[in-house]
């Protein structure tokens, strides 16, 4: 996999001569390799320049670009050699990931005269709408995660931690098949269940409890991302009514869903859901952000975000209604959109489970 082509044909369109891609997550976009080196892309070719720790591998797996190996010098003298050779001035940066330090080596290392543009977005904005192979694997990241859900509920019951329940999801997506996590998982219980990015701990769940798990896989370089809330024991009335409220504000958002549609309007949707049940306020983040090659990825479905969603993104569909002392519940899937609507990746049941 690599997207070299895609990126150089982006170039005019920015008013580049070449971009320089320093980031773990462009440099896999752009070859389809994670290790440690830069990519440097022009309109006519692509260069890749590593060290001897990841060269074989290089020589393997990469294609369609020249790739050296790094003998002394840094990936940015070296850059800056190539760039000289071919007399190239304007050269698009990852703005977003670039340091203060890095782009002042930057600056110092290449030819006087070059030109530093900030060009995070020509990355992030191909990188918003994922092809078929990279839709593969954000399938197969997700069909891991459904796995490890259906097996995890088999280990929730009353005395079990939140601390073992995350350890047991890390070791389910390992045995499934996924090289890590994605992200940590957060698995909160009772009242920690009101904290949105709560931290797994010793808390014991106990009869009566909701218990939110949000967690997600890597496969091949791609995320998964789920959260499911589930009941240990007979939930009351009051959690009952936002569960069904948060399942209700999800499917509202989600039946918006589709390529085009203002990220903010879908998000606002899902809002009034809850704030016509008398939850107004009580969800306090987006309604979903987009996944890939990392966990957050732009756009998203965000009061900020004005914009039109691109077709073939794939974006979290998550709202939940938080009790401060109480109890939380959140219920996310993830969804690609495409001309007519959304195709939803996540197969987990979403009727609440009570165990």
């Amino acid at each position: 996999m690599n997207h070299l082509k895609q990126i150089a044909d982006k170039l005019p369109e920015y008013g580049l001569d070449a971009m320089v891609v320093t980031s773990a997550p462009g440099e896999y976009y752009a070859i389809g390799f994670m290790g440690e080196g830069l990519v440097l892309v022009t309109r006519e070719k692509s260069y890749y320049e590593t060290d001897s720790r990841y060269i074989e591998a290089v020589r393997n797996q990469v294609t369609g670009c020249e790739i050296a190996m790094r003998t002394g010098n840094s990936h940015a003298q070296w850059a800056a050699g190539k760039v000289q050779e071919l007399g190239l001035v304007r050269i698009g940066v990852e703005d977003q990931y670039l340091s203060l330090r890095d782009y002042a080596d930057l600056q110092k290392t290449f030819p006087q005269g070059t030109e530093f543009v900030p060009a995070g977005e020509l990355l992030s904005d191909l990188r918003a709408s994922k092809d078929e192979e990279e839709m593969e694997y954000l399938r197969q990241a997700q069909a891991i995660t459904d796995r490890t859900f259906t097996e995890i509920l088999n280990d929730i019951r009353p005395g079990v931690t939140e601390q073992e329940i995350a350890a047991k999801i890390t070791y389910y997506h390992m045995k499934f098949g996924a090289s890590k996590n994605s992200f940590d998982p957060i698995v909160a219980s009772g009242p920690n269940g009101s904290m949105p990015h709560a931290i797994p701990g010793g808390r014991q769940f106990r009869q009566g409890d909701f218990v939110t798990m949000d967690f997600g896989c890597i496969y091949q370089g791609y995320c998964s991302d789920m959260t499911r809330t589930v009941a240990v024991g007979e939930p009351s009335d009051e959690m009952r009514r936002v569960y069904d409220t948060v399942l209700k504000a999800q499917l509202t958002g989600i039946a918006m869903a589709k390529a085009g549609v203002v990220g903010a309007d879908v998000h606002n949707a899902a809002e009034d859901v809850l704030a016509q049940a008398g939850y107004a306020g009580k969800m306090g983040h987006g309604f979903g952000h987009s996944l890939g090659i990392e966990i957050h990825e732009n756009p998203g479905f965000r009061p900020a975000n004005h914009d039109p969603m691109p077709l073939g993104a794939v974006v979290s569909a998550e709202p939940g209604i938080y009790l401060p002392g109480q109890f939380g519940v959140r219920i996310e899937d993830v969804i690609r959109l495409e001309e007519d609507g959304c195709q939803v990746l996540t197969r987990s049941p979403k009727e609440l489970i009570v165990l």
